[in-house]
C-alpha cells in the first residue's frame, strides 16, 4: 500500500508558510487577499485573521499533527465514470431514453513526460479537490431570456433549463457522497467552480447559487409565485409545453406530455450544500448580461430585467441578425439588442415584474460570497475577500495544500462578448504570485480556455489598459517551472492539452464539460509525487447522483434531476462530442518537476 499523506495536514512554518500567514503583502496587494493558513479545526482555508493569530493556530496545528499517524486510503471510485456512464439503451433517432452503460478507462497521457514503472507504490498526495463549472442556473422566467432565437438555430434554447437547480442539487449530492478521491483515496480538499455559476447576470440566479453550494431551501421561481410563465407555458410550437397536449416541435421529436412538470419545476426544493470547503471563479454568464453585453449599468436593460414584459417569439432572420451579432461581437454593448426590442415592443406578453430580476454587479457579487448566510463549510467569501471588495477586482490566491497554492483568475472581459482576456494589471499580478511562490507549486483556476481567450475589447473602467489572451497566459506559466495545471471551463467540452515549455517547465491545461449540456460532468482533480522525478495529476469524471433511468411519473427532486440529464441528452441540435475523446476524460497526465529558476 503507498504511503499517502494527508492534504488535511497544516502547513510546516517554513517560509512558504511564513508568507501564507503573514499575508503576503506583495501577493494582496491590489486583490487583498494572501495566502492563508489551513485552520486546524477543520483542515479547510481559514477565514481572514491576524498575522499574529494565524501563525500561533498554524503552529498549533503542525504540534498536533505530528502526534497523528499518516490515515490508510484505498482508492474510491464508486459513483465515478470509472464504474458506469449514462447511455443510451435504444434506437438511434427520436427521443432516447438512457440507462446505464460501462465506465470509462483511465487513459495514460506521457506527452511531457515519461511514465516510470513502480510509481503507484512510490507516491504521495500533494492534494485532491472537484471542480464545477457551467452550471448555468437559469431563471427561465426572466424578461432578458433570449429563447426566442430558436427561430434561428435551435440549440439557442434548451428543453432541460428549467431543471438547471435540481440537477446542480444533485451534483452537490454526488460529491458529499464520495469517500475519498479515485485514485489515491485522499481525502477530497474542497470544490472550486470556474464560472458561469449563473445563466443571465440575474440576482435570482446568484441567490440559488449560493443556496446550492452552501445548503438551503431553494424555489428556483420568480414573478407570480403561483405559476410559472415562460415559454413553455405560452402555447407557441417552437417551445416543448411539457403539461399541454398540443403537438409543438419537440413532442414531434419524441419529447413526453408530462402533466404537472412545469409546477413541479419551480417548486421549492432543499439543497444540503456542499460538506467541503469551496471556492468560487467567475464567469462571462456571472459578469455580463446574457453573458456577452458590456453594458453594466444600463438602465434600459435594468429595467427590461424586472418589468413586465417578455419577447416570446421572434422571426428567424432577425433572430439569426441577433446570433451573427453575438459571435462577431459587432455589437459588445449591446446597440443591436436594444433595438430589436425596442422594434417588437408590441409582440411582448405580459408577465409579473419582479425586483429581485435584477442584474448583479461586481460588488454584488462579492458582497453575496462574503455573506455569513452563504458561508457554509466555508472559508468566508469563498475565496473572496473585503480587500477585494474595496479594490474592485475578483481575482485571488488560496492555500491548497502546504506545499500547493491556488490562483483564481478573472477573465471576463468587462468590455463585452463571450470570450475572454485579462487586463495588465491582472498579468503582472499573476507574474508577482508565481515569482514569490516559486517553492510551492500552482494550480491555476479561470472560467475561459487558452483558446477562448482572444477578446481585446477594452475594460470600460481602464480604457486604456491593454488586455491580454491565452496564449501570453501560456507564455507566462510556462516560463516558470511551479505551475502543474490551469483548469478552465467554459467550452462545454472535456479537453485536455499539453503545454511544453523549455527546462522542464511544463504543465497541463484541464477543460471540463458543463452541467448544463450533456454529458453534464464534473471532474476529481489529484495531485501526486510519483518520487521518481515525475508528477501525476489525476482526472477522473463525476456525474450526479441522480439516477440514470428516469420515470416521467417521478417529479420528485431526484426524479427531475435525472430528466434533466436525459432532456439534455436528447435536446434538439445539440453538439454530441461534449464528453470529448478518452484522452480528455479519466486520464492520468504526468509531468516532470519542473525548474523553480525562472527563465
Amino acid at each position: 500500500m503507498p504511503r499517502i499523506r494527508s492534504v488535511a495536514t497544516v502547513p510546516a512554518l517554513d517560509r512558504r508558510t511564513l508568507l501564507a500567514a503573514g499575508g503576503a503583502v506583495s501577493l494582496s496587494a491590489g486583490i487583498g487577499l494572501a495566502l492563508r493558513p489551513q485552520s486546524p479545526a477543520h483542515g479547510a482555508p481559514a477565514a481572514q485573521a491576524p498575522v499574529a493569530d494565524s501563525v500561533a493556530h498554524a503552529g498549533e496545528g503542525v504540534a498536533a499533527a505530528a502526534q497523528k499517524a499518516p490515515a490508510a486510503f484505498v482508492p474510491y471510485t464508486r459513483g465515478t465514470t470509472l464504474t458506469s456512464v449514462a447511455t443510451p439503451r435504444s434506437g438511434s433517432s427520436g427521443y432516447r431514453r438512457l440507462g446505464t452503460g460501462p465506465g470509462w478507462k483511465r487513459v495514460l497521457r506521457d506527452e511531457l513526460a515519461a511514465a516510470k514503472t513502480g510509481r503507484a507504490d512510490r507516491r504521495t498526495t500533494l492534494a485532491a479537490f472537484v471542480q464545477f463549472t457551467d452550471l448555468h442556473l437559469t431563471d427561465v422566467q426572466h424578461p432578458m431570456r433570449v429563447e426566442y432565437l430558436r427561430s434561428g438555430k435551435r440549440n439557442a434554447w434548451r428543453p432541460q433549463e428549467a431543471l438547471t437547480v435540481a440537477g446542480a442539487v444533485s451534483l452537490v449530492e454526488r460529491v458529499n457522497s464520495l469517500r475519498g478521491a479515485p485514485v489515491t483515496g485522499s481525502s477530497l480538499h474542497f470544490v472550486m467552480t470556474t464560472g458561469d455559476n449563473t445563466d443571465n447576470n440575474s440576482k435570482t440566479e446568484l441567490e440559488w447559487f449560493l443556496k446550492v453550494m452552501s445548503g438551503g431551501r431553494v424555489s428556483p421561481n420568480s414573478g407570480d409565485p403561483r405559476h410559472y410563465e415562460g415559454v413553455q407555458a405560452s402555447g407557441l410550437k417552437t417551445y416543448w409545453q411539457p403539461d399541454s397536449a398540443l403537438r409543438d416541435a419537440d413532442k414531434q421529436a419524441g419529447f413526453p406530455h408530462l402533466q404537472g412538470f412545469l409546477d413541479a419545476a419551480v417548486r421549492e426544493l432543499r439543497s444540503p450544500g456542499l460538506k467541503l470547503p469551496w471556492y468560487s471563479t467567475v464567469g462571462n454568464h456571472d459578469a455580463l448580461p446574457l453573458g456577452v453585453y458590456g453594458s453594466r449599468g444600463d438602465s434600459y436593460l435594468t429595467d427590461f430585467a424586472v418589468g413586465g414584459k417578455k419577447l416570446m417569439s421572434l422571426d428567424p432572420a432577425t433572430s439569426n441578425a441577433i446570433l451573427a451579432s453575438i459571435k462577431y461581437a459587432r455589437s459588445p454593448k449591446g446597440a443591436e439588442f436594444h433595438d430589436m426590442l425596442r422594434a417588437h415592443a408590441r409582440q411582448m406578453r405580459s408577465v409579473t415584474p419582479d425586483e429581485r430580476r435584477a442584474p448583479f454587479t461586481p460588488a454584488e457579487y462579492l458582497r453575496a460570497h462574503l455573506d455569513p448566510a452563504h458561508t457554509g463549510p466555508g472559508p468566508i467569501g469563498h475565496g473572496y475577500s473585503s480587500a477585494n471588495l474595496a479594490a474592485g477586482t475578483q481575482y485571488y490566491t488560496f492555500r491548497i495544500a502546504d506545499d500547493v497554492i491556488g490562483v483564481s483568475l478573472d477573465t471576463t472581459d468587462p468590455g463585452g462578448h463571450f470570450e475572454g482576456s485579462v487586463g495588465t494589471t491582472q498579468l503582472r499580478w499573476l507574474e508577482r504570485t508565481l515569482r514569490e511562490n516559486e517553492d510551492s507549486y500552482v494550480v491555476v483556476f479561470s472560467h475561459h480556455t487558452s483558446k477562448t481567450m482572444r477578446n481585446t475589447q477594452p475594460d470600460p473602467a481602464r480604457p486604456a489598459e491593454r488586455r491580454h489572451g491565452g496564449a501570453e497566459v501560456v507564455a507566462l506559466l510556462g516560463s516558470f517551472g511551479n505551475t502543474l495545471a490551469w483548469v478552465n471551463g467554459h467550452t462545454h467540452e472535456n479537453e485536455i492539452i499539453p503545454h511544453a515549455a523549455p527546462g522542464n517547465r511544463s504543465f497541463w491545461e484541464i477543460s471540463t464539460a458543463s452541467h448544463v449540456d450533456f454529458p453534464q460532468l464534473a471532474r476529481v482533480i489529484e495531485l501526486v509525487d510519483n518520487k521518481d522525478g515525475t508528477l501525476s495529476l489525476f482526472t477522473t469524471l463525476i456525474e450526479s447522483a441522480a439516477p440514470h433511468t428516469t420515470d416521467f411519473s417521478d417529479l420528485t427532486q431526484t426524479g427531475l434531476a435525472a430528466l434533466y440529464r436525459e432532456l439534455s441528452f436528447n435536446a434538439p441540435e445539440s453538439r454530441t462530442d461534449l464528453a470529448g475523446r478518452s484522452r480528455d476524460r479519466n486520464t492520468e497526465l504526468v509531468l516532470k518537476k519542473g525548474s523553480t529558476t525562472r527563465r
